[in-house]
């Protein structure tokens, strides 16, 4: 059986020990340990070298902002996943951008949690919709940073792969709509990354979006 290996981050011991309680739900993931700052997370990763770190965003001593980008740069196999109470742009766009896999709101479902947990540990990123539809609308409303012609070229398989997670599809549901495997559409968004230099769906469809490769329409 797999064992997801979390990590829980919140400076509020209730909350820690809400989603710990939350996560022990799923008999496939293990809580290995509880940091309470950003600091105390990167000591703690550096020890257990857990799959996934569930992040606060603001903490004293250092922030979910300032630990992701160091957890993600020294150990990219392990993913972050946010999980907070804050909805907005100026937390959103840089957790997103220091590495974070998934943001979800501590308003979300134990079931959303849990989902966004094995989605991070495949690979995937889990936006809270609310979240979500302010990513949307930023990229929409950002002024474009690349052309087209600056992102290396897409197969036309990888194309396809691009517009339907513009779409909001799981891989699942991509390899029904274009009859392959998962294991097909997994490599095909691994090659996408690996051309564009990024390291998740979210900043793929960031690049894009921002390229005019695809609209959210």
């Amino acid at each position: 059986m797999t064992e997801i290996r979390v990590l829980i981050t919140d400076d509020d011991p209730l909350v820690r020990v809400a989603l710990s309680h939350f996560a022990s739900r799923d008999p496939e993931i293990k809580v290995v340990g509880e940091a309470e700052n950003g600091r105390e997370a990167i000591a703690t990763v550096e020890r257990l070298l857990p799959d996934i770190v569930m992040m606060d965003v603001q903490m004293p001593e250092m922030s979910g902002i300032e630990a992701t980008e160091v957890i993600t740069s020294r150990w990219p196999e392990v993913r972050v996943l946010a999980v907070t109470t804050l909805d907005n742009r100026e937390n959103v766009l840089p957790m997103l951008s220091a590495g974070a896999t998934g943001y979800m709101l501590k308003d979300s479902t134990a079931d959303e949690i849990l989902q966004a947990l094995h989605q991070a540990y495949g690979g995937e990123s889990s936006l809270s919709p609310r979240v979500a539809a302010m990513l949307v609308q930023h990229v929409r409303n950002a002024s474009p940073v690349h052309t087209s012609g600056e992102l290396a070229q897409l197969t036309e398989r990888e194309s396809q792969v691009l517009h339907k997670l513009s779409l909001g599809m799981s891989n699942a549901e991509m390899a029904g709509a274009l009859h392959v495997s998962e294991g097909t559409i997994k490599a095909h968004l691994g090659s996408i990354m690996q051309k564009w230099n990024v390291r998740d769906r979210v900043q793929v469809l960031v690049r894009a979006a921002r390229a005019g490769l695809v609209d959210f329409s």
